[in-house]
């Protein structure tokens, strides 16, 4: 008569100490029995047993850590570690069969089941558990999902703490095009102070590409004073109509082209020449239409020149430059610069601009009087910069990530 009996066991090692488990499932097989006439007796001969380690184990293992799988002897077949609401941590088996590495980190607050099996079909399965974050870091996307915007507006991810390990971050952001859209990662402060990452295209959109945003960065640490990311995030637009505008401060004319063609001249009075009530200039792009809004000079440091609600706003930077209807200024478009750093026109015309502008629309302002480009992180001012120079911001490379798809 024979059997087969099969014996799971847990194993140490001092090479691999705390934090390090080590699993050995052993499989036996007895086989013959007494030879005609009663002769000698065979003897049982067991399998070695197959010992697998885990980098990860116990009841409180921190995250944001890849599993790692390896094997003692022989290859391993297959591994799998899933999650207790069923969910699979991919992986891949290395080519020499010896250890299996999940592909991404093993996530906060989760208990994790892994079943391993070489090419003997023997097999192993052990668990661990991993505790919740210290601190939690989330993140701001500048574009909804499902939004139609124009060919300036770049990809802009604002996060609520700082973010130290920035090449880890940047590896885990991903942008898929429908054309095959060249552009690059870069980093960049936001005006609010805090830590901000783009991407650009190399040169402006091409009207109706499709954009695909991926940001997996659920159980990647942030590095110190940032915490960890607990989920992902992920948005999807469209490449609206080729609409730019640019603002002669020489002239005093705002020109509109759609698709390269002009479609519209527009009288204009933008900032006075010299000190903080000059406009910016440089490529700025639309930010956000934000219709009558209440403008207080106070707020940017003018004193007290203005206060008062002014119609058909559209936000040019954070620290307060707009395009928008300025009718108390009426004698000077066209003629003089006079504002405060806005650009003004009558309100027919900016009624108009406003229901046709698109946000991400490009916004460029050329010409003397001004007072120099706003900073990067001040609206999306990344565009003043050459394609070398934003390749540069990258924290992976440092001569930037080019992501196609």
């Amino acid at each position: 008569m024979s059997r087969t009996r099969r014996v799971f066991s847990v194993r140490s090692r001092t090479a691999i100490a705390a934090g390090t488990a080590l699993l050995a499932a052993s499989l036996a097989a007895c086989g013959g029995g007494a030879a005609a006439g009663g002769g000698a007796k065979a003897e049982m001969k067991e399998k070695p047993a197959m010992a697998v380690s885990v980098n990860l184990t116990g009841d409180q293992v921190k995250a944001g850590a890849p599993v790692t799988v390896t094997i003692a002897d022989g290859k391993l077949a297959s591994v799998k570690v899933t999650d207790a609401k069923g969910g699979e941590l991919p992986g891949q088996i290395s080519e020499d069969g010896k250890t299996w590495t999940s592909q991404g980190n093993a996530l906060p607050s989760a208990e994790y089941k892994v079943e391993a099996q070489n090419t003997d079909s023997q097999s192993a399965t052990t668990t661990f558990k991993t505790s919740a974050p210290d601190k939690v870091n989330k993140v701001s996307i500048n574009i909804s999902k499902g939004a139609t915007v124009g060919v300036a507006m770049p990809v802009s991810i604002v996060f609520d703490n700082p973010v130290k390990n920035k090449a880890e971050v940047e590896k885990q952001l991903k942008v898929t095009t429908s054309d095959n859209t060249v552009g690059s990662w870069g980093w960049i402060k936001d005006y609010s102070g805090r830590d901000r990452v783009d991407w650009r295209p190399k040169e402006y959109w091409k009207s109706g590409t499709d954009v695909k945003v991926q940001m997996n960065l659920n159980g990647v640490d942030s590095g110190p004073g940032g915490g960890m990311f607990v989920k992902d995030y992920n948005t999807e637009f469209k490449i609206g109509k080729d609409r730019q505008i640019k603002v002669d401060l020489n002239s005093k004319q705002m020109s509109v082209t759609e698709g390269g063609q002009t479609v519209d001249t527009i009288p204009i009075s933008a900032g006075t020449p010299g000190g903080k009530k000059a406009s910016w200039d440089g490529k700025m792009v639309l930010m956000a239409k934000e219709g009558t809004i209440r403008m207080n000079s106070e707020t940017v440091g003018l004193g007290d020149a203005y206060d008062k609600d002014v119609d058909y706003s559209i936000r040019l930077t954070w620290s307060g430059m707009y395009v928008h209807a300025a009718p108390w200024n009426t004698a000077n478009f066209g003629r003089a610069n006079t504002s405060s750093g806005c650009v003004g026109m009558s309100d027919a015309n900016a009624k108009a601009f406003f229901a046709a502008a698109q946000v991400g629309d490009p916004f460029e302002v050329v010409g003397k009087g001004s007072k120099g480009n706003p900073d990067p992180g001040n609206g999306y001012g990344e565009w003043n910069m050459t394609w070398e120079q934003w390749q540069g911001k990258s924290a992976v490379t440092g001569t930037g990530t080019q992501q196609v798809g």
